[in-house]
């Protein structure tokens, strides 16, 4: 997993100091609603029609059981003993208070979360495969590039007034489990069928919502050196070209639809062969960093099949089904990937009470080497389960 180094902590602490401020003098009269609330949706707190929403990121739906027991403390403290798990792989708060928020933030900080960029019109939390790392159809894990791409968009300069939001998805897989052609922006890592090298299909204008879309292919294949300064070039456009007048036709796949994937495509070429692409791309030193903090972890050596478990299968029916049912390929002899289901009956999808976001922490730190995964479809996912 990913860990903050000295400038992610310094960027959320002295944010979260900057919106106590802000949250103050909204309390004291000095701001209006109308601004504060920009200054709001830019720490991720919405404003609905009983009471206030925070959204938290998790980027490529990666936890650590230790945020997982800050979540549930959260959950406890300053909401209603509850935390909704979303599509995009964030966790909602729905009841907490106004004069809370600086604290709730500062308790993420604490674990080395936060929610800034999961409202507004700016570039979204970066979602992935939640069997990222492990599925065994996985060309390239895309969790460092996922990485990659939420340290480029944290308070992007040129794009942190967009038209309207902004969402990307990176899968590594043959098969797709992020949905990416229903974002903004799809990456799927692929082979080049001629040379073998690594590089990615671009997809854009993708998206749900009341005009739902399916993504059209931009780039068939892109090196991976190129990937920041070819991403800028379609922001770039986008942001120059999107409606403002309207924010039900602001979405990139508005602008598509409306101009067409080839106007699109060669205003993007231009601007990507205009651009400073030295001075854009990631530097391989950053790249090399970030591919470190994603080495498989500390695997046992097993057979592929486990006469425990095949036996404890052909006993139970029930476990079998759980199993056949739950269980994911792994990549690794003698593991599974576990999917633990958000959707009990007569519940609302995604919700988790601090009690079982409690016992799923436990149960990570048992058996999933400490590790858990949100996933599109609001489950959780236990990813290092020996059989």
């Amino acid at each position: 997993m990913y860990r903050y180094d000295e400038f992610d902590h310094r960027f959320v602490r002295e944010r979260v100091l900057e919106f106590r401020g802000q949250v103050e003098r909204r309390l004291d009269g000095s701001l209006s609603d109308d601004e504060f609330r920009p200054l709001r949706l830019m720490n991720g707190l919405y404003l609905q029609l009983h009471a206030y929403m925070l959204r938290v990121a998790i980027p490529y739906g990666t936890l650590s059981s230790r945020q997982m027991r800050q979540l549930a403390m959260i959950a406890d403290k300053w909401d209603k003993g509850y935390g909704h798990f979303t599509t995009r792989q964030n966790i909602q708060f729905n009841w907490p208070t106004l004069k809370d928020v600086p604290d709730i933030l500062d308790a993420l900080a604490e674990v080395e979360m936060h929610a800034i960029q999961t409202s507004g019109n700016c570039i979204r939390n970066v979602t992935a495969d939640q069997f990222s790392g492990v599925a065994a159809d996985e060309i390239e894990d895309p969790r460092p590039t996922a990485e990659l791409l939420r340290q480029w968009s944290s308070l992007h300069p040129e794009f942190t007034f967009l038209p309207r939001k902004f969402k990307i998805a990176v899968t590594g897989a043959v098969h797709d489990r992020a949905a990416i052609k229903g974002h903004d922006i799809g990456l799927r890592i692929l082979k080049h069928l001629t040379t073998g090298e690594v590089g990615y299909e671009i997809t854009v204008g993708g998206g749900l919502g009341r005009t739902p879309m399916i993504g059209k292919v931009i780039r068939d294949f892109l090196p991976k050196a190129d990937l920041l300064p070819y991403l800028e070039a379609v922001m770039r456009v986008y942001n120059a070209e999107g409606r403002r007048d309207n924010k039900y036709k602001a979405r990139v796949k508005i602008l598509i639809h409306e101009a067409g994937i080839d106007e699109i495509r060669k205003a993007v070429e231009e601007e990507f062969a205009a651009s400073n692409r030295a001075a854009i791309a990631a530097d391989p030193k950053e790249v090399e960093r970030i591919n470190a903090y994603f080495a498989p972890p500390a695997y046992e050596t097993l057979p592929d099949t486990s006469a425990i478990l095949d036996a404890a299968k052909a006993k139970d029916p029930e476990l079998k089904r759980f199993i056949d049912t739950n269980g994911f390929a792994h990549k690794v002899p003698g593991y599974v990937a576990i999917t633990v289901s958000l959707k009990a009956i007569g519940a609302a999808p995604g919700d988790a009470t601090s009690d079982q976001m409690r016992a799923l922490a436990d149960i990570a730190d048992t058996y999933s080497l400490g590790e858990l995964r949100v996933t599109h479809l609001q489950n959780i996912v236990l990813p290092y389960v020996k059989k």
